[in-house]
């Protein structure tokens, strides 16, 4: 790659010998795909043997095993999971290791290694959503008629359930997994064969290369490919975020509704800490800590689009920079995802405080409306309740749950419905990683030439 100063080397590459480990799989099966296709390109001689294409892949095998068993390595002079796996191809392979590289670049290259790592996260991160999500719903539909104050700007307002206030989280994150689904189908499109952004002067067949790497197309412009780098990440990041938006705000209520003043619920003892100084502390600093994540991966998805904002046509190295966010922002929603689950699985509730929570008040829009019912102009109910508010100190808060059975209220939630969102979340998940396996294994382990 050319004599470069050793400050220089190490300044550029960065941390990219690091976070690229966990990009090996990716950059073995894009090099897979890619020997395969240089074999079937019609030029002579041949790009590549399809005997030599099984000597690669059984190379790259062997780097894949290394790589988990923590014997691959990738040094200041590789810079990079790329160059770390051709010197290994060349040292093991020899003259066939350097042909390996023809009519791709490392732009083209870590296009493709974010992409096929982003596919597995998303499922990855969807899977996660989904066992939240069926957590919430089991602890609510098992606190479906336990009353609970509803609140507006955080004073009571109207009569509520445990049951809506913890399916209401679990509907979220499924509209959440909207989002992923969207940030999937954008990243669903194969960069390979773009190589610098322009193309190169041989019929490589870019369609094969995404078929054998599974993606439902190739990105059709070559320098769109190019260009949809950082864009994609900052997409897919944004998607993120909005899962930690919702994990915030539930870990903020959860918070909130275990402190003595309100004693709603009750945090398993095991995702609490204690103080150095005060014997008595049992601290929430598990959801503490995800409102912090939470700005964290929202920043990065902000920091990824404005690395990218004033960047000219082409690849510039600039990107390099999204990388460690990128990955992050996965590592942070998925373990997130998975700790809150476990929190939810052991939350119990307290009954008789949340009755407590219930003031008279609470019941006045309910009052307001029965007034209605029988034929009294709403604003002059509202007003003749908001009169007599002391009237209302007998009101039942089961009564007033009973009375809403409309479609998502108290007594009217779905239940099933809500279920079957979830296992089609899980299910869509299992079968993209059950893809990428297929998709790993065919080309890894391929039938004999």
């Amino acid at each position: 790659m050319g004599e470069v100063d050793a400050e220089v080397l190490a300044y550029t590459a960065g941390r990219d010998r690091i976070l690229d480990l966990a990009l090996v799989e990716a950059e073995c099966m894009g090099t897979a795909a890619h020997a395969t296709m240089l074999a079937r390109v019609p030029v002579e001689p041949p790009l590549l043997t399809p005997t030599a294409v099984q000597r690669v892949i059984a190379e790259l095998r062997k780097i894949l095993a290394d790589s988990a068993a923590g014997r691959f390595a990738i040094t200041l002079a590789d810079q990079d999971v790329h160059l770390a796996v051709e010197r290994r191809l060349t040292e093991k392979l020899g003259e066939l290791g350097r042909r390996v590289h023809a009519c791709r670049s490392r732009n083209d290259q870590i296009a493709l290694d974010l992409r096929l790592f982003a596919r597995v996260r998303l499922a990855e991160t969807t899977a996660a959503a989904a066992d939240l999500a069926r957590a919430l719903i089991a602890f609510g539909r098992w606190h479906r008629r336990t009353p609970m104050a509803g609140r507006t700007h955080m004073q009571p307002a109207m009569p509520s359930s445990v049951g809506l206030w913890a399916s209401a989280w679990a509907e979220g994150l499924l509209d959440d997994w909207i989002l992923l689904q969207a940030a999937y189908d954008l990243n669903d499109q194969c960069p390979l064969g773009s190589a610098a952004g322009y193309g190169v002067p041989v019929p490589i067949d870019r369609p094969l290369t995404s078929a054998l790497l599974g993606f439902s197309r190739p990105v059709h412009n070559v320098l769109h490919a190019s260009h949809a780098r950082g864009k994609v990440e900052s997409a897919i990041l944004s998607a993120l975020g909005q899962v930690m938006l919702t994990l915030s705000r539930l870990a903020q209520d959860l918070i909130l509704f275990s402190m003595p003043e309100f004693a709603y619920f009750r945090l398993p003892a095991e995702f609490t800490t204690g103080s150095s100084i005060m014997p008595q502390k049992r601290n929430p600093d598990v959801l503490e800590l995800v409102r912090a994540k939470a700005a964290k991966v929202l920043a990065q998805a902000g920091l990824a689009a404005e690395i990218l904002r004033a960047a000219p046509s082409g690849y510039n190295r600039d990107l390099q920079e999204i990388k460690e966010p990128f990955l992050e922002g996965f590592e942070v929603t998925i373990s997130s995802l998975r700790i809150l689950t476990a929190l939810v699985k052991g939350l119990e509730a307290d009954p008789e405080a949340l009755r407590r929570g219930f003031r008279p008040e609470v019941f006045a829009t309910d009052r307001a409306l029965e007034l209605v019912a029988t034929g009294i102009p709403f604003r002059d109910a509202y007003h003749q309740v908001k009169a007599q508010l002391d009237r209302l100190v007998d009101q039942s808060p089961d009564q007033a749950l009973a009375a809403k059975r409309h479609l998502g209220a108290p007594m009217g939630l779905d239940w099933a419905a809500l279920a079957a969102r979830v296992r089609q979340a899980a299910t869509w998940a299992q079968r993209v990683c059950a893809r990428h396996r297929a998709c790993r294994d065919r080309l890894l382990n391929p039938e004999p030439a």
